[in-house]
Formats: structure tokens, C-alpha cells, sequence
């Protein structure tokens, strides 16, 4: 367990970011944590800042969440950061991943950092073995801003051409009128292959033109997660776990005012948003109630519409009070991969997702996040994201949506499209 932790005074918020993201790239493990000083009635997680590694485990579906506890119960008392990758789906049911994957994360990784920084307002602290003030010195001497010396002339295409999109959204709605499912989270691969890029300057870009409550920046051994996310995934309080799903999407125009609201508005009164949106949250319900204990399962909110920079989100909140014989692995295996990401039913939605969508996930719309030394949590969904592989060359980044019965194929393309809008300005 750290057993320093010094705070220091901080004069310009977003400088020492620039400085402590400068100094962290010289690690070949880091983990930025930002919730981009969002301040909602139940905030994001902090700005925290994970470098270096004391002890890490990587592991594949099939025994990933029993490496996880064994490690986790070595070093119980220290702090970890890490990843879910979405494929752990194969271990939480019968299921299998056979698409290509040019990204390579592995399904769970997870490692105890040699320094903690936590970044407020005005203030910094930072949680190390090491010298704190020689941590902190060799932050404030490095550059103030974030540049790059490579030119990114980078060429964005889509796995899935208009028409193949179109007809497979037919499909998945023919088999939502035979019943064999209620709503399914359908997604498309844009990438770039050959493509040489500085992920910290590109990172830095898109959290200018998109910042989110649950963005991150992760880098593992030379791959790398590009985080913009609007969306918690799962967070434990003491005994309280709360769940954000988010179903809804709508563009927003920040040049007229009216036009902006009438969007926000069209959530609120869409019964295709809400039917989409209310099918997710009685799917986390359900997973809830397998680890929190009887009658404390709630909805704390309902189609409540936030609005972000490029679009505004219906955001529902579940909430539970955990069981006293359950750990915090037990809330991930219980409730992943997350509603928001599958769709209703889960296992049979899986399937399907795994038969129409041509790219394995990876750690798309898995799950980015912390472990506090007293087991509390906070897990992002990793989407608004983009995975590179720096010896591979290859960008990827996928988007999508929930198919439902009332669902209009082009609409939903046009939102894919949306959704990668931020991404593919920021490359090219």
C-alpha cells in the first residue's frame, strides 16, 4: 500500500493536465481517468492519473475472473486501474468470438501503479513509495501543452458499406418480430489501416472537440484506448451500486437555440427513444437484483435528457444496495457485458451480434475504470472511443445503436455516423 501522499497546490487546471499527461507518456503502462470537470448530481469519476505498474495481470476468457480475484486478494490493499474487454461475454455464458481483431487488448487486464495523482480545481495529490515532490517537480517541468511532430494524413473507411448496413438492420428486425429478441445493440467498424499517429496529441484533440464525463486515455504496451464516453457503466459507494445506462441520441445545433431544444425535445416525447431506453433499464434491474439485496433495487431517474457538447443523451440511473456476501468482482460478473452495450435478451442479442457485426469488440463497450483500496469502483463503457495498435498501424473505432421494432434502418445509420462524427474530424 502507498504510504505517501503529498498534495501541492495547482495554478492553472488545465496546464498541469497538459504537464502530468506529458510526463505520464514516458510509461509503458498509464491510465487517465477524467471526468473533464463535469459536475453532475452524481459525478463522474475524479480526474485520476495511474502510472507505471508494481504488479499487473493479464488474462483471456475462460479463467479471467478467477486470475482477477487471485490477484486482486494479493493486493487488496492497494489501488487498481484496468480494463474489461467486451469478449468476457464468453465467460459469463456459453458463447464465442470469432471476428477479426487487428487491435489486440487483451480480455481483462488489470495492474497496481507505482504513483496515484488525484487533480482538483486548485489543488494535486500524489500517492507514492517514491519522493512526491521529485514527482511533482519533474511534472511542472514538462511542456505546458501537448504537440506532435507527426502529420496525420490518415484515410477513415467503414467495414460495412451503406446498403450491407441498411440490409442487416432489416434482418436483425426481422428477428426482433419473431420473437427472438426485443431490442439489440448493432455496431460498425470505421478504421485506418497504415496509419502512424501520436495517441496522446490525438487524444488531447478529441477531448477539445468532445469532452465527456467518463473519457480516458490508456495506454498498455503499445496499444492504446482514446476515450470520449458519456456513459457509467457501474460504480459501488460503500454498499451502493449505481448504474447510467444510456439509450437516446439526438445531434444538437449550437448555433440555434431553438433547433437545439426542439432536438432535446424530440428525446422526451420519442416512444422509440423511451421504449429503447426503458428495455435497458429493466435489463440492469435484473442484473442488479442478482448481488443487491431484496426490495433495494430503484430507479432513480428516468429519461432524463443531458446534453454534451456534439449531442444530447437520455440517461436513466438504477441503483441497489449490494449484499453483504458479494465482493466487487461478483457486481462485474453479475451485470457484464453492460445492457446499454447488448440488448434484451442478453445471451440470444450476443449471438446475434456476434453473427452480423464483422469485428470482434475487443475492449469496445467493454469497461475502463478503478478499484479503491477499500473496494469501492467506478467503470466507464468504453464507447466514443478509438483503439489503436502503434506496431499494427491500424485505427479502430466502432458505433452504433439499439435496433428495435420501430427502428428505421437509415435513421440508425445516420446516428452511427454521428456518433463517429467527432472521431473521424479529429483524424483527418
Amino acid at each position: 500500500m502507498m504510504n505517501k501522499k503529498v498534495s501541492f497546490p495547482v495554478n492553472d487546471y488545465t496546464t498541469f493536465k497538459n504537464q502530468m499527461l506529458n510526463w505520464a507518456n514516458r510509461f509503458n503502462i498509464f491510465c487517465l481517468l477524467d471526468n473533464q470537470q463535469y459536475n453532475f448530481h452524481k459525478p463522474a469519476f475524479e480526474c485520476l492519473l495511474a502510472a507505471g505498474k508494481k504488479a499487473n495481470v493479464e488474462a483471456s476468457t475462460g479463467r479471467a475472473f478467477e486470475s482477477l480475484e487471485q490477484f486482486y486478494y494479493k493486493h487488496k490493499n492497494e489501488w487498481l486501474f484496468g480494463h474489461f474487454g467486451y469478449d468476457l461475454k464468453n465467460e459469463t455464458e456459453d458463447l464465442q468470438s470469432n471476428n477479426a481483431d487487428r487491435i489486440g487488448f487483451c480480455d481483462l487486464h488489470f495492474f497496481v501503479p507505482e504513483i496515484v495523482i488525484e487533480l482538483k480545481n486548485t489543488e494535486v495529490i500524489i500517492c507514492s513509495d517514491e519522493d512526491a515532490v521529485e514527482i511533482y517537480d519533474a511534472i511542472i517541468l514538462c511542456p505546458k501543452i501537448i504537440t506532435t511532430k507527426i502529420k496525420h494524413d490518415i484515410i477513415v473507411q467503414s467495414k460495412i458499406k451503406n446498403n450491407d448496413y441498411l440490409n442487416i438492420i432489416e434482418k436483425l428486425k426481422q428477428h426482433i418480430i419473431r420473437g427472438d429478441c426485443y431490442e439489440i445493440n448493432f455496431c460498425q467498424e470505421f478504421y485506418a489501416a497504415n496509419a502512424v499517429m501520436d495517441p496522446l496529441f490525438i487524444y488531447n484533440q478529441l477531448s477539445a472537440l468532445s469532452p465527456n464525463p467518463f473519457s480516458a486515455f490508456y495506454k498498455f504496451n503499445g496499444r492504446y484506448c482514446l476515450c470520449a464516453s458519456p456513459e457509467r457503466y457501474l460504480q459501488k459507494k460503500a454498499d451502493q451500486l449505481f448504474s447510467q445506462p444510456i439509450k437516446g441520441t439526438a445531434k444538437r445545433n449550437l448555433t440555434d437555440k431553438a433547433h437545439d431544444e426542439s432536438a432535446k425535445n424530440y428525446l422526451l416525447q420519442s416512444e422509440k427513444e423511451k421504449s429503447e431506453n426503458v428495455m435497458v433499464v429493466d435489463l440492469v434491474r435484473n442484473d442488479l437484483s442478482r448481488i443487491c439485496k431484496p426490495g433495494t433495487v430503484q430507479v432513480d431517474e428516468l429519461f432524463t435528457v443531458y446534453s454534451f457538447p456534439q449531442v444530447h443523451q437520455m440517461i436513466s440511473t438504477i441503483s441497489g444496495k449490494l449484499d453483504d456476501k458479494y465482493n466487487w468482482i461478483d457486481c462485474i460478473k453479475a451485470t457484464f457485458p453492460m445492457g446499454s452495450m447488448t440488448g434484451a435478451p442478453k445471451k440470444k442479442v450476443m449471438e446475434l451480434i456476434e453473427e452480423f457485426e464483422q469485428t470482434k469488440r475487443g475492449l469496445f463497450s467493454g469497461a475502463l475504470g478503478y478499484v479503491k483500496p477499500n473496494g469501492d469502483f467506478d467503470f466507464n463503457v468504453v464507447i466514443r472511443s478509438m483503439l489503436y495498435n502503434e506496431d499494427e498501424k491500424y485505427i479502430s473505432f466502432q458505433t452504433g445503436g439499439g435496433i428495435t421494432y420501430n427502428s428505421n434502418a437509415i435513421k440508425e445509420y445516420e446516428e452511427s455516423l454521428l456518433k463517429a462524427e467527432a472521431m473521424i474530424k479529429v483524424l483527418q
